[in-house]
């Protein structure tokens, strides 16, 4: 299957299912905008306590949960007012607004694909250098790029874009009552450093992590929830003393991507890339990559952003932000390792590793389902992560089965997401939570009436078990540990 027919088939396959659906799709739809549906609530909901269990189940991290709103002078002293922009360039002719380097990493894209390497590092080395908007448009000019949609060369000159959403606090909106959309959930925590430290008695080296809501007026967005405008991250910010930045940028960057490994994702599929090119604030930065149906792209980054914002702040709000070490006496402001996943393109990874087509080679106990050599489709999620940990079936509506199988079902229904299906053919049923990701179905027949067992079919191998129905709930909880 194409690569780009694969992506179409998983954002398919995630309306239909209810894990996504396009915002104010009633109206045409928000571009760049996505609601999440029954299921994929449960998913990223999942995603996030394993998140937040991991950073913060332990002795040196604290959570917080800052405002989205914050006082316009954070933005200042964060950077993001100068220098959270992007290189924005319009084709006259199909009237195409685009990123200017990602046109141009397009292009070297596709030099590399032809097999025209030298060329392509001649021209990853010009952007790599490029600061000036007029930087962005020579390449583009002097290399022929075309738009993508005309095929045409008529562009217009480049400019810088804020990628900031404003709007206006209180009944007058003028320049004094301006306020943004905040772009990343850092910065409420880099102004809580000293709250969290004094509240939770901390001591450096500790982290404090977040999950939150962020927005960013993207130029371009693209790839379903890869690049959107209103996304959720996870980030957390770990305080150290400096001259500890390298291990401890080590340590996280191993740390983070097993935690991806840990929860199912094939380690092909997975790649930690060095960024060329720092961000202002950095002296080191790494992305972990996902390969996506479209190619490579990032899910997580870990950056050591030295004492940047903790000084900036500091600055610019008039407030010591040190750390006094109360037995050495010896004062300094933290360096900060920052490691940050977004929620949502996590989500689309774990989404896009699940996603199986696979021939059915035993076709035993399937009736109506696929048949041997069919193909099915089934959502290999880890058990932790899966939207529906289990569903019950009665076997057939009559004998006394469906009220069996209604008492399992409410009883489990007490500790997990579970689903209860009655509908046609059990193999039918099995297809349908298969390809939700469900790693369990529960089936109750005649024999379950006299000796208190049901049949454990397994999403993953499609083999089959016959355990008590007393014990189901504990065989399940073994399965998410």
């Amino acid at each position: 299957m194409a690569q780009q027919s694969t992506l179409d088939v998983i954002v398919s396959l995630a309306k239909r299912r209810g894990f996504v659906f396009q915002s104010s799709e009633i109206y045409g739809g928000l571009n760049g905008c996505w609601d999440y549906g029954p299921l994929g609530v449960e998913l990223l909901k999942n995603l996030k306590e394993e998140w937040w269990k991991a950073m913060t189940y332990r002795d040196d991290i604290e959570g917080v949960d800052a405002s989205i709103l914050m006082h316009p002078r954070v933005w200042e002293a964060s950077g993001h007012v100068a220098n959270f922009t992007d290189p924005m360039i319009d084709n006259k002719q199909s009237k195409g607004r685009y990123r200017a380097d990602t046109l141009i990493e397009d292009y070297i894209a596709k030099l590399e694909k032809n097999g025209k390497t030298q060329k392509a590092q001649h021209v990853a080395a010009r952007l790599a250098a490029a600061r000036e908007p007029e930087d962005f448009y020579n390449i583009i000019v002097e290399e022929e790029i075309t738009d993508p949609v005309s095929g045409t060369k008529d562009w217009t000159p480049v400019r810088y874009f804020n990628l900031m959403f404003k709007t206006f606090v209180g009944p007058v909106e003028d320049t004094n009552s301006v306020v943004y959309l905040r772009p990343e959930t850092a910065q409420g925590i880099f102004v809580n450093f000293k709250n969290v430290m004094e509240s939770s008695r901390q001591k450096v080296p500790f982290g404090i992590a977040q999950i939150g809501k962020a927005f960013r007026n993207e130029i371009n967005t693209k790839y379903f929830l890869f690049r959107t405008r209103e996304f959720e991250q996870m980030e957390m910010q770990y305080f150290i003393k400096p001259g500890t930045e390298g291990e401890q940028f080590e340590r996280w960057r191993e740390e983070r991507l097993q935690w991806f490994l840990n929860l199912g994702m094939k380690r092909e599929s997975l790649r930690l890339k060095p960024h060329d090119k720092l961000a202002h604030y950095a002296a080191a930065a790494a992305d972990i990559e996902f390969m996506f149906p479209f190619g490579w792209g990032e899910v997580e980054g870990i950056h050591s952003r030295t004492d940047f914002d903790l000084s900036n702040h500091e600055k610019f709000s008039g407030k010591k932000l040190e750390y006094i070490d109360t037995v050495t006496k010896e004062r300094f402001v933290p360096y900060v390792i920052e490691t940050s996943v977004g929620a949502s393109r996590s989500f689309m990874a774990f989404l896009c590793n699940a996603y199986d087509v696979e021939k059915v080679k035993n076709a035993a106990n399937e009736e109506g389902g696929a048949g041997e050599g069919e193909e099915r489709t089934v959502l290999r999620f880890h058990p932790r992560l899966a939207p529906v940990k289990a569903a019950v079936f009665p076997l057939v509506k009559k004998d006394g089965m469906p009220e069996f199988a209604d008492k399992l079902y409410r009883d489990l229904q007490k500790s997990f997401k579970v689903d209860y299906d009655e509908s046609g053919a059990v193999g039918r049923r099995y297809r349908r939570q298969d390809e939700i990701g469900t790693p369990f179905c529960l089936t109750v027949d005649g024999d379950s009436l006299t000796d208190n067992t049901v049949t454990v079919r397994h999403r993953d191998s499609m083999q089959q078990e016959r355990i008590n129905a007393d014990a189901v709930k504990e065989y399940i909880w073994k399965a998410l540990l």
